[in-house]
């Protein structure tokens, strides 16, 4: 034989064997079932053009779930509700005027990581509440304001945090409005569309269809998961099975081939993920969530019994929680204040799925974990009264001398700061309190188990003019200063564009008086008339592109006290904004052109 011959010989047994490997790697097991029961050929478009981005995505949690570290290190908590704020911060970068509920404080809380004022060690409980004070004069009210900050502090090591075995229902919109692009508004006719010099975006569909891959990508063998979908309809699927039988190539083929037709039924598509965990029966030994993905929230009318809302809060209390996550920038976040309240329901927003991929990664065991529920804190002291709650969705139900949270995840915490870990209270002194007095602040919760716990400290603030306890608190009065004054924004420049306004016919307020009290006060409030909201192109005044100018220079001037980079996102948002003049503002009662500034600075 040549010696050519025997190369081609060796060539061709080389391929050989490694087609019967690639072969007996992809084999599924005999136990493993495509229990896929959609039938696309009569509800579906052609799916011959799909994407192919999460082709060949992999579970990253093929580990145990219990994780390792070096040194040992308790894990942080935070405030259920919207976990982000990136549709917000979306609508910007895409020329848009947000809406109001886009940007939390909870959610922008999540952003950052906060000093909770508690050491190493000092926790050995599933919750530890830590207490800070400060005290700063506010130039814009020419107040002196008190503040106190809620630590969410955990005793559980990093190392010990196990989450449970899930029951995942995943309901999916597949409605018409999901073919349009992500950075569009669907609604949109002429003279609303915001022209993007961008290169082609994927559809919202392509986006939901790939960020739900990444999330069956992160479940265990021994996790439960079954698929709903609904346009006008709603259909099951993929009934609930074990993921360890099932052909998770194959399931995943289908959702990448998945294809938006129809109109929207929300309660039509919940109410079919309900009825999937009629299949499993629902035991402590499981978590059980819905995770319910769509492009457009629901109006007033889903919050009625046997609507959506109505359903997830009925669903709560029989121990089935809900996750919301909003896909594209015409996501109508105004109800998100209603998801956040309901007990163990969380919500986030999906930019793109290679960061929503990432996110997973790091937060899924969290995202699907509560592990404080019913939080009270009463404020046991007559002389001061509670004024504002910033970073809990249960903000107005404060009365004064109370503040409730209805559920607290698990978060991260690097060692010295937690993801999200605080709750901020303003208090009001009445004219009466000492400067010494004591504030004596007593909670209460339970936990997923219905064990009730309780813990009462005292804290008090300094003879001091200003003064702050400590980073953590410092930090988080600048971040809710940020997102009041981003809301109070919000509600000015968006009186003229789609929503329906119940203006209080008075003379203009003076805006440094009210740009940074908490918006309920606001004597303008937005109603969404409608879910089929058009685009605002993005607008700020030019009273309001002062106040950004004033506000930015005190926010750099504090970002550097703090030297804390992370504070860098609102920066971001405040040059863009002040580089941003499209109109001034308008007079309601006489239709002309003001320039409404009255600081002096």
């Amino acid at each position: 034989m040549t010696r050519s011959f025997i190369k081609r010989l060796l060539f061709f047994l080389l391929i050989v064997n490694l087609t019967s490997l690639s072969a007996m790697t992809t084999k599924v097991s005999p136990d493993q079932l495509d229990d896929w029961e959609y039938n696309a050929t009569s509800v579906m478009e052609d799916s011959s053009r799909r994407s192919s981005t999460l082709g060949n995505v992999k579970s990253t949690r093929s580990m145990p779930m219990t994780m390792s570290a070096p040194a040992p290190k308790s894990i942080g908590l935070s405030v259920g509700g919207a976990k982000d704020t990136n549709n917000f911060k979306a609508n910007i970068d895409n020329g848009y005027l947000p809406k109001l509920e886009s940007i939390t404080y909870e959610g922008q809380f999540y952003n950052h990581y906060f000093d909770t004022g508690i050491g190493a060690g000092e926790c050995k409980d599933l919750f530890c509440p830590s207490y800070s004070s400060a005290k700063r004069f506010n130039q814009f009210s020419d107040e002196e304001e008190y503040f106190l900050s809620v630590g969410l502090n955990s005793g559980i090591k990093e190392g010990d945090f196990k989450r449970k075995k899930l029951n995942l229902v995943v309901v999916l919109d597949i409605s018409g409005s999901m073919r349009s692009k992500f950075n569009s508004y669907h609604y949109d006719k002429v003279g609303n569309k915001v022209e993007n010099d961008e290169q082609e975006h994927k559809t919202k569909m392509e986006i939901a269809n790939e960020s739900l891959v990444a999330m069956l990508g992160q479940l265990k063998d021994d996790d439960k998961v079954g698929i709903v979908l609904f346009d006008h309809n709603a259909y099951k699927a993929k009934p609930m099975r074990l993921v360890g039988k099932t052909d998770k190539a194959a399931i995943r083929e289908h959702i990448l081939a998945l294809k938006s037709r129809g109109g929207t039924n929300w309660s039509a598509g919940y109410k079919e993920g309900l009825a999937l965990f009629d299949e499993v029966e629902l035991s402590s030994e499981y978590e059980n969530r819905i995770v319910f993905l769509t492009d457009a929230m629901p109006n007033r009318g889903e919050l009625k019994k046997g609507k959506l809302f109505g359903m997830a809060k009925a669903a709560s209390k029989q121990g089935i929680n809900t996750t919301f996550i909003g896909v594209g920038v015409d996501f109508n976040n105004d109800l998100v204040e209603y998801v956040s309240k309901t007990k163990g329901a969380n919500y986030f927003s999906v930019h793109s799925s290679k960061e929503f991929s990432k996110l997973l990664d790091k937060e899924f065991e969290y995202m699907v974990t509560p592990l404080v529920y019913d939080l009270e804190l009463k404020l046991s002291n007559s002389m001061y009264s509670i004024e504002a709650v910033y970073g809990s969705p249960e903000s107005n139900l404060a009365t004064g001398q109370i503040m409730k949270v209805n559920t607290l995840f698990p978060s991260h915490n690097d060692g010295t700061a937690t993801k999200g870990g605080v709750v901020l209270l303003k208090l009001k002194k009445n004219q009466q309190a000492a400067r010494s007095s004591d504030l004596s602040l007593s909670v209460s919760y339970t936990d997923v188990d219905g064990k009730a716990f309780s813990n009462e400290q005292k804290v008090s603030f300094k003879n001091k003019s200003a003064y702050y306890d400590n980073t953590g608190i410092r930090k988080a009065v600048l971040v809710s200063d940020y997102v009041s004054v981003m809301k109070n924004w919000l509600i000015d420049a968006r009186a003229a564009c789609n929503d329906e306004v119940r203006w209080a016919r008075q003379q203009p307020i003076e805006i440094q008086k009210r740009c940074m009290i908490y918006p309920p006060m606001h004597p303008v409030y937005p109603r969404v008339s409608t879910w089929e909201r058009k685009s605002c192109k993005l607008n700020v005044s030019n009273g309001y592109n002062k106040l950004f100018q004033v506000f930015k220079k005190g926010y750099k001037k504090e970002m550097s006290s703090l030297n804390d980079e992370s504070l860098n996102k609102e920066l971001e948002i405040l040059n863009t904004l002040t580089n941003k003049v499209n109109s001034m503002s308008m007079n309601e009662d006489l239709g002309k052109p003001i320039d409404d500034w009255q600081f002096k600075n």
